[in-house]
């Protein structure tokens, strides 16, 4: 009898277990590989990064089975919009111009942009004189690329990549004489490249708001508002018990 109870208990367990599976939400989010230390991928291919560890515990917190798909940062937004997934989590600045097209979720961090060189450019400071016929990297379509454009685009090149790997490989070249990017994302690509010699040109820049924003955020489709409240009160979750606080210090304690 025992034997019996203990097999039926186990059989429930079982069963419970895979009914809890299935209730899960099933979930996908957008997301633009590599920009470390947001989101990359470990030597074994393994999606990882503060954006990652974060969304999976928001999910986790909102009993959503949450899979990743990769998408190239051009293509973000019409790939939310052709409902490829349900939201992007990927380093996405929130600001008024993307506010017309999605729904943003509180912001969950606010990095500032910064000037990157090599230790030997001859570059010791960032205004329109100093930088008149330089070469400037940033990534195609970010707020970078935005600030970049309208503010020297008129005395520089500027040159724009997909990804910030790409961009660091034309810095090592020589071909780019200054980058402009996230700080976590430069100080992890240059100033910790084993092969470059790196330094920070300038103040940390997080102003005006009209380039900046509002910090990172996740967008939603605008008519998703239901699930947008549900991983901001998740991220509060996170904020309240101590979650949100370990990921970071995971992922920026040695990037500030």
């Amino acid at each position: 009898m025992k034997k019996l109870l203990t097999t039926s208990l186990l059989g429930a367990t079982l069963i419970a277990g895979a009914v809890q599976a299935q209730d899960a939400e099933q979930l996908r989010i957008g997301v633009d590989v590599p920009y470390e230390p947001m989101e990359y991928r470990t030597p074994d291919g393994e999606l990882t990064g503060f954006d990652i560890e974060l969304g999976n515990a928001m999910c986790e917190q909102i009993n959503a089975e949450c899979e990743w798909v990769v998408q190239a940062w051009d293509g973000i937004i019409p790939g939310l919009m052709a409902r490829k997934y349900d939201a992007i989590m990927s380093s996405m600045t929130i600001n008024d111009e993307r506010r017309q097209t999605v729904l943003f979720s509180d912001p969950y961090i606010k990095p500032p942009s910064a000037w990157f060189a090599a230790d030997d450019s001859g570059i010791d400071a960032v205004y329109p004189q100093t930088l008149e016929g330089k070469t400037i990297g940033v990534q195609r379509g970010t707020l970078q690329d935005n600030y970049v454009t309208d503010n020297y685009g008129d005395v520089a090149d500027i040159s724009r990549y997909t990804t910030a790997d790409d961009l660091v490989l034309d810095m090592d070249a020589g071909r780019i004489d200054i980058a402009f990017l996230d700080f976590p994302v430069g100080k992890s690509t240059l100033l910790d490249s084993e092969d470059g010699n790196y330094v920070t040109v300038g103040d940390m820049i997080s102003e005006p708001a009209e380039y900046f924003g509002e910090g990172f955020g996740i967008a939603f489709r605008q008519r998703d508002e239901d699930l947008a409240e549900r991983f901001n009160e998740a991220l509060a979750t996170l904020q309240e018990n101590g979650t949100y606080d370990e990921i970071y210090e995971k992922y920026f304690k040695n990037h500030e």
